[in-house]
This record gives C-alpha cells, structure tokens and sequence, in this order.
C-alpha cells in the first residue's frame, strides 16, 4: 500500500511517501519557513526524486491535531485537496499517536510533549505491549494509549506520570520548553529522546496510518476536519468563556485578503450556512480556486473566516461566482469590502466588466449592488427552485 503522509501540525513540516514496509522518501524542513510557503514545493521535490504520479498512491494521511491551528488548516486543506483531486482515502493520524510511534518498541512510558502556549502543553502517554511469534521468535509491538491526548498543565502532567511509577521517556518541541519543571516535579526517572525521534514525523504517521486503514479508519476526504482539542487564541480574545455570566464584545478588524489553501474548509462551512442546498461543495471551491483565471477574496475577523467573494475571468468579463457573509456579520459593510477588493484585483487579470446573477427577491443583496454601480439588465424568470424565484442578471461596466 502507498501512502503520502504529511505533519504540519508543529513546528516541522514533514512529507513522506511509503510503500508498505518500505520508506521510499522523507521530506522533514525545521526552519525559518512558514508551512504554507514549504509544504507544495517538499511534495514535488519528492514526487521529481523518486519519479513518482501522484496517481499512484492509496491514500493520504495527515496529522489531524492537536498543534498549532494555522499549521493543521495547511496540513488538512493539502490533504484534502489531494484526496478530493485524486478521488482516494484520507486517514487521520492523531498527531500525539503519531509522535509517541517514533518510538516504537519502547516498553517504557513514552510521553510526546507539544507547547500549546499558556502554560499547557498538548501530549500523552503511551508504550508498547510486545508480542513473541512461536516458531519464528520475532517480537512485535502494539502501542497502548495509557492517557490519550489532551491538552492539560504541566502540573497535571507530572502528576499522572508519578502515579505511574515507571520510567519515561519525554519527546517534542515542549520538553526544551519546560525542561527545568520536569526536573522539579517528576518523581520517576527519565530521559529525553535525541534529535533523530523527537519531533513530528510523516513516515511516523505513515506508518500509524497503515495500521489505522487495516482498522477500517480511512474516511472520505470531505469528511475530514482538524482535532484542534482546544480554541484558538483568536476564539479565546474573541469573547468570554463558555459557561460566563458577563459577556464583553470585542469588535475586531475585519481583514480582507486572498484565499489560501487552508480557508477552503471554512469558506465551504461558511457557503452552506449561508446558501443551503444552493451552496458550492468544497472540491467546487477548491477547483475554482486553484484556476489562473480566478481570485477568491476572504474576510477574516478574530481569526475566522466570515466572507467570501470570488471572480472569474471569461474573455474580459468578470463573472462574480461567489458573495457569500456569515449570518452573525451581515450588515457590517463586510459584502461591500469584499467586492471593492475584488473589482480592483480583477484589473490585474484584464477585467473590464463585471456580471452576477441574483434572487430578485433578495433586496439587501440588490442593494449592495446597485451601491457598487451594478444595473440590472435582465430577468431569468423562474430560475431559481427551493424556493421558486427569478434571477436578476446585473452588470457593471468600467467606464
């Protein structure tokens, strides 16, 4: 079985290529890169090395979180993209599972250790359980999850450990982090793995996910989304906690700026909330936004995503595809920045004019409209159905 794997959920982007028990390509990049400017090109170094067609593989798996919350949007609009483009499975790999399997066979308690920031920390505890084959006297290990993953301080941390009582041998970006803690409070001995298995790694959650797809764990590419195990500092400015008598409103900016790979997911969340049965599906979204005659525009707001407004190029025309606003930020003028945006990045494929059809009976979208200098110019009666409505064709000519 061929399997692309990629981790972009800490600080490493990884990509790996297997075949079965063979790891015929690694690709692990820990520097002053972003993973959305290191992720493509790692995949096509690999796939010009080992001459590969991406056609060839099973299935992809991803690391599906915990970790850094940009990184795991990349990792899973990447691997979600593939499985969607290539009609093949996806298999989600936990990502502290997926750390904890580069130590594989180690019959101490494995403890992988992620910075979640405010002093906690995203881990785990493992080991493995082996098993000796009469007749061939090969040992093979299964891994057993004594606490699954979590998010939690070092405190509580330390404190399953000691109950415990046993050896432990800590991994990750978080034991540097909190080093100097862990001598304070682990009451057991413990080591630190060296640098060849102390941080993520694809043929890791490669091979865990061979294991998985054996389990019946592969799931369908739309199907997918990250296990962030918290909220986002973003989500957690935003408002007050759950269960909070007194709510504080923060207003936020609202950023308008191009789609990346990352936003497909929600961009797609935000069109069904907004269209329903009308909405565009997440490969539709994808596809369009990978076109070189296209730009898709997001407003992002507390770090969400609340708009979309998307533009194609056909022979000079720009044919506004998609305008769509989360329902709780309607009226905030996001619709008209959106826009705005658009039609002055359009230049820059050549647009002179801009057409779109809409619901004659939305008057607030109409009105939008009309304010960026858009003229009805037709009627498509009954063009709509659920519910039955006419389509208002409109048109907006540069001068």
């Amino acid at each position: 079985m061929k399997i692309l794997a990629i981790d972009t959920s800490g600080l490493v982007a990884s990509v790996a290529v297997t075949d079965g028990d063979i790891l015929v390509s690694e690709f692990s990049i820990q520097f002053k890169t972003t993973h959305s400017q290191i992720l493509v090109p790692m995949m096509d170094a690999i796939k010009k090395n080992i001459g590969m067609d991406l056609e060839q593989i099973d299935a992809v798996a991803v690391a599906k979180g915990p970790g850094s919350f940009t990184g795991l949007r990349i990792g899973a609009a990447t691997a979600k993209g593939l499985c969607l483009a290539l009609n093949k499975p996806l298999i989600p790999v936990p990502t502290v599972d997926g750390m904890a399997y580069n130590l594989y066979g180690a019959e101490k308690i494995i403890c992988p250790m992620m910075d979640a920031r405010r002093n906690q920390v995203y881990t785990g505890l493992y080991t493995f359980i082996p098993t000796t084959h009469e007749g061939t006297g090969q040992i093979t290990y299964t891994m057993k999850t004594i606490e699954s993953q979590m998010a939690c301080s070092i405190d509580e941390l330390t404190e399953k450990i000691n109950k415990l009582g046993k050896t432990v041998i800590f991994l990750g970006d978080g034991v540097p982090v909190y080093h100097d803690k862990l001598e304070e409070l682990i009451q057991v001995p413990f080591s630190v793995a060296l640098l060849n298995h102390n941080r993520q790694s694809a043929a890791s959650v490669a091979a865990l996910a061979q294991k998985i797809y054996e389990d019946g764990g592969a799931i369908n590419g739309m199907d997918f989304a990250p296990d962030y195990l918290r909220m986002s500092q973003a989500e957690r400015e935003g408002g007050s906690p759950k269960g909070s008598k007194k709510t504080t409103k923060r207003p936020g900016i609202v950023r308008i700026r191009e789609m990346r790979a990352e936003d497909i997911t929600e961009a797609y969340e935000l069109e069904k909330e907004s269209l329903g049965h009308e909405a565009w599906t997440e490969k539709q979204i994808l596809e369009a936004s990978t076109r070189d005659d296209t730009i898709y525009v997001v407003a992002e707001k507390t770090g969400k995503i609340v708009g979309l407004c998307g533009v194609r190029n056909v022979s000079g025309d720009g044919e506004i595809t998609n305008v769509s606003v989360s329902k709780a930020h309607r009226n905030d003028g996001i619709g008209y920045k959106m826009l705005k945006q658009l039609i002055e990045r359009g230049k820059g494929l050549g647009i002179n004019a801009y057409t779109l059809e809409v619901r004659a009976s939305n008057a607030p979208a109409i009105r939008l409209y009309e304010k960026l200098g858009f003229k009805c110019e037709g009627i498509r009666p009954s063009f709509y159905t659920e519910p039955a409505d006419d389509a208002a064709i409109y048109w907006r000519k540069e001068q």
